[in-house]
């Protein structure tokens, strides 16, 4: 990590608040519903797939997590209504993980069974490492009742995910594959780039030998190129390579005329700001290489 993408995540909570917009523009389809069912729309007539994901997860009371759970049966309601090519992305937290623990039981099951009468699927994101066991736990107690339409996602820089994934291997998970954007402690995670790296390749072997279906969520083109050796002999419905909006979009579209599924990750939501803010100082290097590439837009503009 550099002292330029330091330096950018540290300054953030003074830039202004039409800046930090303007920034995360390109990252965000907007505050409303109706802005991820055109971004979506759009990303569907470029043969790519879509993850909707309402923002929200501070939250502070029950009222605000059933708002959360509400908004979530809205995009279902769009993505059946529209006919799109989408599914949705939940992060525990703003369902109450961290108020009610049988209060986000409730409301996600009832979201996972909302999904399922519509034949769509719910991935339950993983936040950091004081959230993983209930998080795993959850994403069990779903599947115990029959609810198939439903995945989780796993953090290749976490030092526990080889054990996690081998006490999965029982229920064959949909999992999506990431490095994991969160600041955790030594204990925890592994903090070497390259470890983090061969984590996930060793993952991602660990997860095809047991029959998982793999979503690759990377932008790191070294790890692309090593995942495209491994899903080569694989079925096209075995996996799917997923991105964020706004991020690579190129190579995105070049695994899409290779033939390869691809999910683009669509966050909306009125709380777009906190959302720019968090992700970016969780992530200083992503602060930094968008920052980057904000400079290069406006460059090219110029020029």
């Amino acid at each position: 990590m550099g002292l330029f993408d330091r330096a950018v995540a540290s300054v953030l909570p003074a830039v202004p608040r039409s800046v930090v917009k303007r920034v995360s523009a390109p990252y965000i389809a907007g505050p409303t519903l109706d802005d991820a069912r055109r971004t979506v729309t759009s990303l569907n007539a470029e043969g790519k797939r879509a993850t909707v994901d309402v923002l929200g997860e501070e939250i502070h009371s029950a009222e605000e997590a059933q708002a959360i759970a509400a908004a979530y049966g809205d995009v279902f309601a769009a993505i059946h209504a529209d006919g799109l090519d989408a599914n949705v992305s939940v992060k525990l937290t703003g369902l109450g993980l961290k108020l009610d623990l049988g209060l986000c039981r409730s409301l996600l099951e009832d979201l996972v069974r909302d999904a399922a009468e519509r034949g769509s699927f719910v991935r339950i994101d993983m936040e950091d490492a004081t959230c993983v066991d209930d998080t795993l736990a959850l994403y069990r107690a779903l599947r115990g009742v029959a609810l198939d339409n439903v995945g989780i996602v796993l953090q290749s820089y976490l030092k526990r995910t080889h054990t996690d994934i081998a006490e999965l291997r029982d229920l064959r998970p949909s999992v999506r594959l990431c490095k994991g954007i969160y600041v955790e402690p030594a204990a925890v995670a592994f903090q070497d780039s390259e470890v983090v790296r061969r984590s996930f390749v060793s993952c991602l072997e660990t997860l095809i030998e047991g029959g998982s279906r793999v979503a690759i969520a990377t932008h790191d083109e070294h790890l692309l190129g090593e995942s495209l050796k491994r899903v080569a002999a694989l079925p096209k419905e075995a996996y799917e390579f997923q991105m964020l909006l706004g991020v690579r979009e190129a190579r995105a579209s070049e695994l899409v005329a290779q033939g390869h599924g691809l999910r683009v990750y669509v966050p909306f939501g009125q709380r777009w700001y906190e959302y720019s803010l968090r992700r970016l100082q969780e992530n200083p290097q992503m602060a930094g290489v968008i920052a980057k590439a904000t400079l290069g837009r406006m460059v090219g503009r110029e020029s």
